[in-house]
């Protein structure tokens, strides 16, 4: 395993241990929304300040981007790649609050821009899923391989209701209404890098949703590209990171999706 990967599975298990000891008394959790339906608990805000604490101990000079804490500089040298951990420590917050066991512990890598490592860890589970760029992913030290489905018919796809109330419900209902008649059947789970995860394991065949943020997607789309995957966004173009919306799935599947969503792309 790569070095700095070892030190984000590190992270990730010290959340995870935080999630799940806090899972035990879960009516005693402090609960602050955000804005409509976006929550934030005690545990997230626990949970992303153990995992800087251990990243910052191995790499003083790298920079962070956290769903709690949003950007935190790196202080490296202007001559030194731009290290920068992007972390989201309880994605599913909502699940989570309510006692559902589907969240995860979400960390990537970026390196002058490129994501390098992944780990997704779902403390339910214990499943952690991990990837290097160039090095194939695994979960529990298994190697990961996409579905090999070829056919909308026949595939499983994830996807995220919109939850905010600036996110345009009528127009992802029109999709909705689209994907369901030419898939086998969609699923919302509610924890989009677990469900990227899924993809990449070859439990989902596809994926999609907008209005994400980098935390969301990064590590996930890092283990389906080293599963032999396609991530991108909606139109099936690399802009999925800065603009919230993508698109994953099997190389197969992938172009057959796009059919369908790339009239809705606000890219």
């Amino acid at each position: 395993m790569h070095p700095m990967l070892n030190v984000a599975v590190k992270a990730a298990r010290r959340a995870g241990n935080i999630i799940n000891r806090a899972s035990l008394n879960s009516e005693r959790i402090q609960v602050t929304r955000k804005q409509h339906n976006d929550f934030v608990t005690e545990v997230d805000q626990a949970a992303e300040a153990a995992i800087i604490e251990t990243l910052r101990d191995a790499f003083p000079d790298h920079g962070f981007l956290g769903e709690e804490t949003g950007e935190i500089t790196a202080t490296s040298a202007a001559d030194q790649p731009n290290h920068i951990w992007i972390i989201d420590p309880l994605d599913g917050t909502t699940n989570f609050i309510h006692g559902y066991p589907q969240y995860a512990v979400s960390i990537a890598l970026a390196v002058d821009g490129v994501t390098q490592q992944a780990v997704v860890y779902d403390p339910n589970r214990d499943e952690l899923f991990t990837a290097t760029r160039g090095a194939g992913a695994y979960v529990n030290n298994r190697r990961l391989r996409v579905a090999g489905r070829t056919k909308m018919a026949e595939a499983l796809i994830g996807t995220g209701f919109p939850y905010r109330e600036d996110q345009d419900v009528e127009a992802y209902l029109e999709i909705f209404a689209q994907m369901t008649r030419q898939c086998a059947g969609l699923r919302r789970p509610g924890a989009a890098s677990l469900d990227l995860a899924y993809v990449a394991a070859g439990r989902l065949d596809g994926f999609f949703e907008q209005g994400l943020k980098p935390w969301d997607m990064a590590a996930g789309a890092l283990l389906i590209t080293e599963a032999g995957g396609l991530v991108g966004n909606y139109a099936g173009e690399e802009s999925y990171l800065n603009t919230g919306e993508i698109m994953a799935a099997n190389p197969r599947i992938f172009g057959q999706m796009v059919s369908v969503l790339r009239n809705h792309s606000k890219v």
